[in-house]
């Protein structure tokens, strides 16, 4: 473990340097990892883990996409494919990666195949933190560890294939054998996380649902959708609005922001650009913080987590949810938006 200064504040982290793959593969030699679920994290984590020389199963429904999607990318039913309930039984490490719907349908079934001495792994708190709504209390008698990626299954396995790496929290609710910690901290090396730092399962959940709801996605697309009516009602064309709104955003500032950080950023750009955005940004700071915090109640009160889990199981949420979809979808905003990354794309082709 490393100690780091973030922002004046000591933290522990364990990175690579410390916790190596081969120490990785040597302590989880004789586990067998069955990651159950094929959809969002699922891929990338398994992949992953297999490609660093774990042995990994994958357990899916057999009748859905995502078994299809499993056998392309190599997984072998009867092998290395099985169903869930089957997958849980075989795994001595059972990765509970189905979406928080599905973990609580599936969980009665799960549970039973949780026999003493087994870990169960999550990568979100969700189900654990609200089990008063969701059902999902582990037995006594198993290690319940988390890893959780800061990004989608996707950024994990384009980064890891890449040679990088997504930095991930992980936590410890239930230490049966007194080696949870190292179950983990193998377990977020294995996956291809770049540096790993420990939370608790409800301050997992707390800050993902508020990220989620907030910065990352939520309050990102208010405010393009907010700033590109703006423009528009201002006089500018959609493509003007647009490249001013979220092309140079995506295409331009954020990378930077990434790979430098914003002071960096705002160094490197005009003195016009710079003085407005840092006259700006505290406005925008105030403006939000009361929206932000009410967020973060609702989040803890568990609120959040009740809209969630009453929405997602209706049964014609997939199809309410491709009906808000395709309202974003066909909305002049990111109609322009196809239109534009297809005249990117065209461009980058050209020059290749």
């Amino acid at each position: 473990m490393a100690t780091i200064n973030f922002g004046g504040v000591d933290e522990t982290v364990i990175t690579r340097d410390e916790f190596p793959l081969f120490k990785a593969q040597e302590y989880l030699k004789d586990d067998t990892i069955a990651v159950l679920g094929y959809g969002v994290q699922g891929p990338g984590q398994a992949l992953n883990l297999r490609d660093n020389g774990f042995n990994v199963i994958v357990g899916q429904r057999e009748d859905s996409a995502s078994w299809q999607k499993a056998v392309e990318d190599g997984w072998v039913p009867g092998e290395t494919l099985f169903g869930l309930e089957e997958a849980a039984e075989r795994g001595t490490i059972v990765c509970y990666l189905l979406s928080d719907a599905g973990q609580i349908a599936l969980w009665p079934a799960i549970k039973a195949k949780l026999t003493p001495g087994k870990t169960l792994y999550f990568s979100h708190g969700f189900g654990v933190t609200f089990n008063d709504q969701t059902g999902i209390v582990p037995p006594k008698d198993i290690d319940v560890i988390l890893v959780a990626p800061k990004g989608s299954g996707t950024s994990l396995r384009r980064l890891f294939v890449a040679g990088g790496g997504l930095n991930s929290s992980f936590a410890i609710f239930q230490d049966a054998s007194g080696e949870a910690f190292t179950k983990a901290t193998a377990l977020g090396i294995g996956v291809g996380s770049g540096y790993l730092f420990q939370t608790d399962f409800k301050k997992e959940v707390y800050s993902d649902l508020t990220g989620e709801r907030g910065v990352l996605m939520g309050a990102l697309a208010g405010i393009i959708e907010a700033q590109y009516q703006v423009l528009r009602q201002r006089g500018h064309s959609p493509s003007e609005a647009f490249n001013e709104t979220v092309e140079e955003l995506t295409q331009s500032l954020v990378p930077l922001v990434g790979e430098n950080g914003m002071d960096w950023m705002f160094a490197n750009c005009s003195v016009t650009a710079q003085r407005g955005a840092l006259d700006w940004k505290g406005k925008f700071r105030e403006a939000t913080l009361p929206v932000l915090n009410e967020l973060y109640d609702s989040v803890a009160s568990g609120a959040e987590a009740k809209r969630t889990i009453e929405r997602g199981s209706t049964p014609d949420y997939r199809e309410r949810l491709q009906e808000e979809l395709k309202e974003v979808r066909e909305s002049e905003l990111w109609q322009t938006g196809a239109k534009v990354r297809e005249l990117r794309s065209n461009t980058t082709n050209v020059e290749a």
